[in-house]
């Protein structure tokens, strides 16, 4: 798998983040998209082993594309600066539990697991869940190979104060505050490049798992 290839033209892109120079490099574009849908198909391959709700997916169907949605947003820069995989039960649907794999020069690459801004119905079932069953949540955080891939859920849309229903002083407080139910975990330009890198993405998908799990019984 050709690491260095794709991170040398999302690099390029991204200095050059325009489409005359896109259409001028088109061919490379290709040749770094097909590198990453070998990455996704093998990655795929490997997180059947330890979770097989995935089988039966088309990796190709889980690759996000490189171009922006401009329309609403400020940034009119039209193409990505990384290649993208979500990855679930569902495809590459956000509403569910999955897990979210990038690519990114500038030490920014990345996998992140867990539930993306899920819908209030949802939302509350895993508010329940932590409320009846938070300790549960806290051995999974406790868990020695999660614990060394992880710190706690990613919270830049938390709310202030907890959720109506819930008392400020509850245990899980900050669990509670939370709309979205994500941990990750960041990877090094120099990491990618390893040859272990795919072993070690593999490894911290899979200690997120009961992570997972735990999310897909309090939706279910």
């Amino acid at each position: 798998m050709d690491f260095p290839l794709i991170l040398k033209f999302l690099k390029d892109l991204a200095k050059n983040n325009n489409r005359e120079w896109f259409d001028k490099n088109k061919g490379r574009y290709l040749e770094a998209k097909d590198a990453f849908d070998v990455v996704v198909a093998d990655l795929l391959h490997e997180m059947i082993k330890f979770d097989d709700s995935l089988g039966g997916l088309d990796p190709k169907k889980l690759v996000f594309r490189i171009y922006r949605d401009v329309r609403f947003s400020k940034d009119k820069r039209p193409y990505k600066n990384n290649f993208g995989a979500a990855i679930s039960s569902e495809g590459k649907g956000l509403g569910t539990p999955g897990y979210y794999f990038q690519l990114q020069p500038g030490n920014n690459s990345f996998v992140a697991i867990g539930l993306f801004q899920p819908q209030p119905e949802l939302l509350a079932k895993v508010r329940q869940e932590i409320d009846y069953n938070g300790d549960r949540l806290q051995k999974i955080f406790n868990e020695r190979k999660f614990k060394s891939n992880f710190s706690k859920f990613w919270d830049e849309d938390a709310l202030k104060k907890a959720p109506k229903g819930y008392s400020p002083d509850h245990p899980h407080a900050d669990w509670l505050k939370l709309k979205s139910f994500i941990v990750e975990h960041s990877f090094t330009d120099s990491a990618v490049t390893e040859k272990k890198f795919m072993k070690q993405v593999v490894d911290v998908l899979k200690s997120a798992k009961p992570l997972n799990d735990f999310l897909k019984e309090a939706i279910s």
